[in-house]
């Protein structure tokens, strides 16, 4: 009952949407703070509050969004509604801990800080197959398809992130 529960909650289109947003949020945020070379541990430590902060940020942005978005059809506007809007948008926050959990400990000593940018790239691209598996077989896909279009959601992650890393 509780898989089934867990299953239900993580293939909510909001949860979707933020697991995926936030795994490419996590990796560009760190590609682009380490392409200048800085791998010390309390430059991880440093790039696991700008990641925090931007995925604050970037939480915040999209539940406005929706506010706003929400206005033209909608009669109430209140301000419980627009704060459940906003908590709304914790998965995107939630899919950003992985990698957070990853600066810190190298920040910390945990783990070596030298190359983890590789490590919490292959993690979301890791969750990114994830989403788009557990997307895939929401939709009543069967593994076989499911398998292929995670595949191609990590690959799609992959050229995201990189353009990202480029642009940045």
């Amino acid at each position: 009952m509780r898989t089934r529960a867990l299953r239900r909650l993580a293939a909510q289109p909001n949860v979707l949407f933020g697991g995926v947003y936030g795994a490419v949020l996590a990796s560009s945020i760190v590609g682009a703070l380490t392409q200048y070379g800085a791998r010390a541990r309390t430059d991880r430590l440093y790039d696991a509050k700008w990641l925090l902060i931007t995925a604050i940020a970037s939480a915040l942005a999209h539940g406005y969004a929706h506010i706003i978005a929400r206005r033209g059809h909608e009669r109430d506007h209140g301000g419980r509604q627009a704060l459940w809007i906003l908590f709304e948008e914790w998965p995107l926050i939630a899919a950003t801990l992985p990698t957070l959990l990853l600066l810190y400990g190298a920040g910390l000593g945990w783990w070596g800080s030298q190359h983890i940018e590789y490590v919490v790239f292959a993690v979301n691209i890791a969750l990114l197959f994830g989403w788009g598996l557990l997307a895939a077989r929401t939709a009543g896909r069967t593994w076989g398809a499911g398998v292929r279009l995670g595949l191609g959601d990590g690959l799609l992650g992959v050229i995201v992130v990189v353009a990202n890393a480029i642009i940045k």
